[in-house]
């Protein structure tokens, strides 16, 4: 029987997909939960003309963000942190540190989720931080903590 997926189904597609499931499946699982419809060819067209408007509004974003990694790479940021004995720092630098000073470098907005960083950075010195734009776009920034000098 084919199918419509509605929603992301591990092992057998993702929302918007047409599949070819048992027909058992189908009655006593998919369509009772609202997680597929029976795909008509009405729905057939409807969901291909839906998909084709994705795609194109997804490579339109694409430019946006092949756009902005090449503003972002390279970039070098400067933060000024008090630091202890071994350079350590008293605070941090966070991710929403760095997002905040990089959108004021580039002039657009980055999200704090975006930067790749595990844990906070608490050491002076220069550190390569990764920037996830989207799943293959990843510009990267160089964060430098500088000692304050008192």
């Amino acid at each position: 029987m084919k199918v419509v997926l509605l929603e992301n189904i591990p092992g057998k597609g993702r929302a918007g997909e047409i599949r070819e499931v048992n027909a058992g499946f189908a009655r006593n699982f998919l369509l009772p939960r609202g997680l597929a419809v029976v795909a008509t060819p009405a729905i057939i067209k409807e969901t291909e003309l839906r998909l084709q408007k994705e795609q194109r509004a997804e490579s339109v974003d694409r430019d946006r963000l092949l756009e902005l990694s090449e503003q972002i790479e390279g970039k070098e940021l400067h933060f000024r942190a008090r630091a202890g004995a071994g350079d350590r720092l008293f605070g941090s630098v966070t991710a929403a540190d760095i997002a905040g000073e990089l959108s004021q470098a580039i002039g657009s907005d980055v999200d704090k989720k975006k930067i790749d960083i595990e844990r906070p950075i608490r050491q002076a010195g220069s550190h390569e931080v990764v920037v996830r734009l989207a799943g293959d776009i990843k510009p990267r920034i160089t964060v430098v903590i500088e000692e304050e000098q008192e």
